[in-house]
């Protein structure tokens, strides 16, 4: 990703004020959830220093402090799950939905029988991992990116 993609990608939180007024899961049910691409980072900013950060489901979703008020959030696999801010004295300081959804753009799927492989065809073909296809070919590719991966680090 780069630096012009991320900080296209920064969003902001909104913060609950009063959370013993409002339930946090309330607070934010009307609000659309917040989205990141699969395997793609996105960088969250919210009003208050964080000090706990919470996501309902970890196989969804990954998010880490990048200091009390930038949060980065990562897609790992498709679905929804929650997001849960706390500061120190443990008080909810934000309470979303995060969205994980797939990048379409460029994308090629091909079926082989029941074997599903993925292309990103920007601006050639090459192949790229996707959820959902075929245990083989996600091997080779794996093993083909570490092979590149280790003649560039000599």
């Amino acid at each position: 990703m780069s630096f012009r993609t991320s900080l296209a990608a920064v969003i902001t939180l909104p913060m609950l004020m009063a959370p013993s007024l409002l339930a946090p899961s309330l607070a934010f049910a009307e609000s659309a959830p917040v989205s990141v691409k699969v395997n793609m980072a996105r960088i969250l900013r919210i009003n208050a220093p964080a000090s706990t950060v919470i996501i309902g489901n970890p196989a969804i979703a990954d998010v880490t402090i990048q200091d009390p008020q930038t949060l980065i959030l990562t897609g790992k696999a498709y679905g929804q799950t929650n997001l849960i801010v706390l500061d120190s004295r443990g008080s909810p300081i934000a309470d979303t939905m995060i969205e994980v959804i797939q990048d379409q753009a460029g994308l090629v799927t091909v079926y082989m029988g029941d074997k599903r492989t993925s292309l990103s065809c920007e601006p050639t073909c090459q192949p790229t991992i996707m959820l959902g296809d075929d245990s083989e070919f996600t091997g080779t590719t794996i093993g083909a990116s570490q092979t590149i991966a280790a003649a560039a680090s000599q």
